[in-house]
């Protein structure tokens, strides 16, 4: 029986991509946790294919004339608000069943903190004797907003390997009302005697060498298989040195850039591709380029490693476009990078400026061309809907990239708190009613943007790409003709449905959606925005 569990909770939004959800900050406390002699179990409670369909929240209602009917056409977003993974009854049977005295809940997203909350109240109510310590980055940023459940006994701030171990040892030793664990443990949040919070400063580690190896043993890898092949999430730096004003672990967010030494990196890629069947290994870093020496010595150790294997790397954080060069994509491609994520936010100066990133476009493009010479595939992503965006903004930068040989990635805005932005918002006055609503799929601002401008853009993003899908595939754009009452019993296939659909958008800029049962209907559309994009787009601006 395992002296401390570990939750990662489960979820309930529109969607999940379950290939993000890897618990690597769960493996590396586990492993700070074994080197000092405890005995760890980790319950992923999104590690299986479970789901079930919930009503909507009630503060979600707003949403429903854009995501109301189901869609089956390529421009679909939105439709069904589930639970994912494991119920809380049966994550409470769970850690029951373990008897550990020690629960440590992951509390990443704040949109998400209220399954944090409820798992820790289905735990305690299962298992009472146990201690509830809940972090990660919501837990770091909002602690009070945790604290405020009866069920949690503590917070960690910040990075939690050092302090979850001085923790586990504290409660070994009985030691669960000593005031004097404030002085002892990093980050740590706790209730005085009087009912008042001690809130710590988040923990920072300085010397990332000093931590083992994440603990992926106890990970449920074969959930997160790829091609029949294992999946691996790293992280070779921790914090970034920009100021991007909507990130919240940027250089003002009081998190300081550091780096592993390139022999730790490979010990664990080695590991991952050699005892763990790995064939797919995703580099979380917030800037993984951004120190081209020490990124060079890391890709050319990969790219040795690598003789005699066969496994694809990725950094689906995104990578910073000026950081590339040459030489480095080179290096990439023969390291086993297939796809170049690229984190472009804007390419308009003026939207640049506010998000406090420099010209990123001429990078981009020149990163796009590299990526054709040496037969790379990118996905370039955009930032739509923050304080301050203009609509028309996030329209051309999209236009810009129907041109260009890129997959759209259209990331709506949301308030993260611990970023300059989330504290514009809140003097602006438009943060959401609920926290639940910080989440992309709520569209949760609705300010120099609306949200119909909003999600008009995002299925634009989706109109493009399908586009692409089809120019990729030599399939013929087919010509606009308007819109009239169609018998869709012969048109079962989804590229068909998009065709047909396509061709009225570009009659006359109305998007609609295809039912199951063939019924066709007009998504709210921003006429406004997709007249514009007709305007400037023909057949020969994609690629």
């Amino acid at each position: 029986m395992p002296d401390v569990v570990l939750v990662q909770p489960p979820i309930e939004d529109f969607f999940l991509t379950a290939k993000r959800t890897i618990p690597y900050g769960l493996a590396c406390i586990a492993a700070s946790l074994e080197e000092q002699g405890f005995s760890v179990a980790i319950i992923d409670g999104l590690a299986t294919n479970k789901s079930r369909i919930l009503p909507w929240p009630e503060e979600m209602a707003y949403l429903g004339p854009h995501y109301g009917k189901p869609d089956t056409s390529p421009f679909a977003l939105f439709h069904n608000y589930k639970h994912f993974g494991y119920s809380f009854d049966h994550l409470g049977r769970l850690v029951q069943q373990s008897g550990a005295f020690l629960v440590g809940i992951s509390a990443l997203f704040t949109p998400y903190h209220e399954s944090a909350l409820q798992a820790a109240v289905i735990i305690k109510n299962h298992h009472p004797d146990c201690l509830i310590v809940v972090g990660g980055h919501h837990a770091t940023a909002m602690p009070k907003t945790v604290m405020e459940c009866s069920s949690v006994d503590y917070v960690i701030r910040g990075e939690g390997e050092m302090a979850m171990s001085r923790l586990a040892a504290a409660v070994k030793e009985g030691r669960v009302d000593d005031q004097d664990l404030t002085g002892e443990i990093p980050g740590l949040v706790l209730r005085r005697r009087d009912g008042s919070l001690h809130i710590s400063e988040p923990a920072v580690i300085t010397d990332l060498d000093s931590r083992p190896l994440p603990a992926t043993s106890l990970l449920k890898r074969s959930f997160y298989m790829r091609k029949q092949r294992g999946s691996a999430v790293i992280m070779a730096s921790r914090g970034c040195p920009l100021r991007c004003s909507y990130c919240a672990v940027s250089a003002d967010s009081g998190l300081p850039y550091r780096k592993r030494c390139v022999a730790s990196v490979l010990r664990e890629i080695e590991r991952a591709v050699s005892c763990e069947n790995v064939g797919f290994v995703d580099f979380e870093d917030e800037n993984l380029t951004i120190d081209r020496p020490w990124f060079m010595d890391l890709i050319g150790g990969i790219s040795t490693l690598r003789k005699g294997r066969d496994f694809e790397l990725r950094a689906m954080n995104g990578l910073y476009p000026p950081a590339l060069d040459e030489t480095m994509i080179v290096a990439m491609r023969d390291a086993g990078f297939q796809t170049l994520n690229l984190a472009v936010g804007s390419f308009d100066s003026g939207q640049l400026k506010q998000f406090r990133r420099p010209d990123v476009g001429r990078a981009h493009d020149r990163v796009l061309k590299l990526c054709q010479k040496y037969d790379l595939e990118a996905v370039s992503y955009l930032i739509a809907g923050a304080p301050g965006q203009q609509a028309e903004t996030s329209l051309n930068d999209l236009l810009r990239l129907a041109r260009q040989k890129t997959i759209v990635g259209l990331s709506v805005f949301y308030p993260a708190p611990g970023s300059l932005d989330y504290s514009r918002a809140v003097d602006l006055g438009i943060l959401p009613s609920n926290l639940s609503l910080m989440r992309s799929s709520a569209l949760p601002i609705s300010h120099t943007t609306s949200r119909l401008e909003t999600v008009t853009l995002l299925r634009l993003s989706r109109i493009i790409n399908f586009i692409k899908f089809l120019q990729k595939d030599h399939v013929e754009l087919p010509a606009p003709q308007p819109f009239c009452d169609h018998d869709l019993s012969a048109y079962l296939e989804r590229t068909e449905r998009g065709l047909l659909l396509l061709s009225w958008f570009l009659d006359d800029g109305v998007i609609r959606g295809i039912t199951h049962d063939g019924e066709v209907y007009e998504h709210p559309t921003a006429l406004n925005l997709t007249r514009k994009f007709l305007q400037k787009f023909s057949d020969n601006t994609t690629v």
